[in-house]
């Protein structure tokens, strides 16, 4: 497997752990490398991951080599084996959008409005799937329906996962999504005004995108 790949792993987990986006030993990281997949391993904290000591699976989730993967490798091989363009998944339980995920009245279909234009271009649209207790892989199914509408998705009471072309581009729409949660649970009851359809159409255009 990729040296490169192991090295992202490490380093982007050791800044998720840095950054307080998950804790304890929670939250997985996935590099797809060729027809394989680099995950990190069960138990261990992201602030421990090391690049010699990742699992790998194949793409329908078998375990080839390495230490045993994280229970919630399915989530990853299941985002992965449906968007082609993706090369890497994050999964965090970040704290302002794992409370999001504990509401009881917000819209599955589209659970944070979109406040921000980095939200619009990072994360776009976000669903929210039914409780599936974590490592369960009777959730497969749906987080493969969900990813054919998007890459970015919100599991019910647990927290986000989120595909993206690397890993770096899947950790900036989560830490997008963990800002733009927080904004939304601050602004609770309060009128706002959440980017227009029209708006957001023109930032997925290249004349409306920013990189700063």
């Amino acid at each position: 497997m990729s040296a490169d790949a192991r090295r992202a792993i490490e380093r982007v987990a050791h800044s998720i752990h840095r950054r307080g986006l998950t804790h304890g030993r929670t939250g997985n990281l996935a590099v797809r490398d060729g027809d394989r997949v680099l995950l990190t391993p069960t138990g261990v904290s992201l602030a421990d991951v090391d690049a010699d000591r990742l699992s790998v699976v194949a793409l329908d989730g078998s375990h080839l080599d390495g230490p045993k993967p994280t229970k919630e490798a399915f989530l990853h091989v299941a985002l992965l084996r449906v968007r082609p363009e993706a090369n890497a998944v994050v999964h965090t339980h970040s704290v302002h959008a794992a409370a999001v995920s504990c509401l009881s009245d917000v819209d599955p279909e589209n659970p944070i409005p979109p406040l921000t234009a980095y939200y619009g271009m990072r994360v776009g649209k976000l669903r929210m799937l039914p409780y599936f207790a974590p490592g369960d892989p009777a959730a497969t199914g749906a987080v493969e329906d969900a990813a054919r509408v998007t890459h970015a998705l919100l599991l019910r009471n647990h927290g986000p996962v989120v595909a993206g072309a690397d890993l770096d581009a899947a950790l900036d729409a989560v830490e997008e999504l963990e800002h733009t949660a927080q904004l939304f649970l601050l602004t609770r009851g309060l009128a706002t005004s959440p980017l227009t359809s029209a708006q957001l159409h023109a930032l997925a255009t290249p004349s409306g995108r920013t990189s700063s």
